[in-house]
């Protein structure tokens, strides 16, 4: 049994995430495939049956986790709120007057994907399914175009999470940053488009003409997502006592807002608002989400010899003399991978990534590599089965995981290469 337990890292947390989609395939179910994935990961890193709950037990009821929950929870009720009250299908219609069907596809999870808030794929699914009423497009194609699409701004933008942790850890100032990663957003719509959106049929629009509000009000229609921006970015900035508290309070807060407002310009009747917020399907995705958590628990828990996998993984590679930038570029890949969440990859390789560079590491080398270990964690993360984003999309449109994953590794490998190109550039100009 001991070689069992000498196996590499690596392997094993591929091996688990094999179990979960295996399973998931099987069942259709991530109930299921989830806790089989964290108890081969848990068992085989050195975790006794303790210690496994103990681990699990303490992420699910940590503050974070059960905020994240709310999140969830609040993403899933605004937007059956905006369906009812009729702004999604009015905002729907108002795109569509000023794009193509298959632009508008990318335009609004592209809106939304301004919106710093776990799982807002599912926020923008609904709007991508409206925009097609008569499924000129297969669902395949609706749900990999609505995820891509609603990550094309976060390799950059401020308001995000895993951006903010990344400018702490780099020292970076934000206008640097920003440069740096922007041409990275640029690179993911290029992709998303050639490989998306170009292959569509031509599509015929299929609808009347934007008349019921007139196109001018389209500020208005997207009031409850600036709401949501606006009042996050006021608390981040000037209210840092609330991020202090909890670092989700702040969403919490600005998504209650929307709702809030929304209810005041188009209030809908007790029962329907009672029905809203008892939606099993909230509540079950709400679940999932708390089981990656505890999933990413065990990727950041300390094994029994006081190490992290992450650091394992460092190790394993090095002693097999890969070069630095392969390490910069696998290391952070494996954790986006296996922890699907942009703060998860950050805070797992960005300290990893830094040490490799070591002390007084020079300007351009610094940019070079920030970008590269950012874009390959962001891939990882984005071709994770555990990503939010890509189970509830899926769920939602009732797809294959599986073939949206495979079917999103052209788009990625438009990134990847665009990041290795800027890391040449600034070895050489800068």
């Amino acid at each position: 049994m001991d070689f069992i337990f000498q196996t590499p890292y690596i392997i094993r947390i591929l091996t688990a995430l094999a179990v979960i989609l295996v399973l998931y395939r099987r069942f259709k179910n991530l109930v299921i495939a989830l806790p089989a994935g964290i108890l081969v990961l848990s068992f085989w890193s050195g975790h006794d049956l303790l210690q496994i709950a103990r681990i699990s037990w303490q992420r699910f009821a940590a503050a974070d986790n059960l905020m994240l929950m709310i999140i969830i929870l609040q993403v899933i009720w605004l937007s059956i709120q905006m369906k009812q009250t009729g702004i999604m299908r009015d905002l729907v219609d108002s795109v569509s007057t000023k794009f193509s069907k298959k632009h508008s596809l990318a335009v609004l999870p592209a809106i939304i994907g301004l919106l710093p808030m776990p799982g807002g794929a599912l926020f923008s699914a609904p709007m991508v399914k409206d925009t097609d009423p008569d499924n000129q497009v297969a669902d395949q194609e609706k749900s990999k175009i609505n995820y891509w699409f609603r990550h094309v701004w976060e390799y950059w933008w401020p308001l995000y999470p895993g951006v903010l942790l990344a400018l702490s850890i780099t020292k970076l100032e934000i206008w640097q940053f920003i440069l740096l990663q922007l041409p990275l957003s640029i690179f993911s719509v290029l992709g998303g488009y050639f490989f998306l959106l170009r292959p569509l049929k031509k599509l015929s629009l299929n609808r009347k003409p934007y008349q019921a509000r007139k196109v001018e009000y389209f500020g208005m229609l997207v009031a409850p997502i600036m709401v949501v921006i606006g009042v996050y970015f006021f608390i981040r900035t000037a209210l840092p006592v609330v991020t202090a508290i909890n670092q989700y309070l702040p969403m919490v807060i600005a998504i209650l807002s929307a709702q809030i407002f929304l209810q005041l310009v188009r209030p809908l009747a007790l029962k329907n608002i009672i029905r809203i917020f008892s939606s099993r399907n909230s509540y079950k995705l709400a679940f999932i989400v708390a089981l990656i958590r505890i999933y990413g628990a065990f990727i950041e828990a300390r094994l029994p010899d006081g190490m992290p996998l992450t650091m394992h993984v460092r190790q394993e590679l090095l002693l097999l003399h890969i070069p630095i930038l392969i390490v910069i570029m696998l290391i952070p890949f494996i954790s986006g991978l296996t922890t699907g969440i942009a703060v998860g990859f950050v805070g797992a390789s960005f300290p990893v990534v830094i040490t490799l560079l070591g002390a007084g590491v020079p300007l351009p080398q610094l940019l070079a590599s920030t970008v590269v270990a950012y874009a390959f964690g962001y891939i990882g993360m984005m071709l994770s089965p555990l990503h939010v984003c890509n189970l509830v999309t899926n769920e939602y449109f009732k797809t294959n995981l599986l073939k949206s994953i495979f079917q999103l590794t052209g788009p990625s490998a438009v990134v990847l290469v665009g990041s290795l190109c800027l890391y040449l550039l600034i070895q050489v100009f800068l």
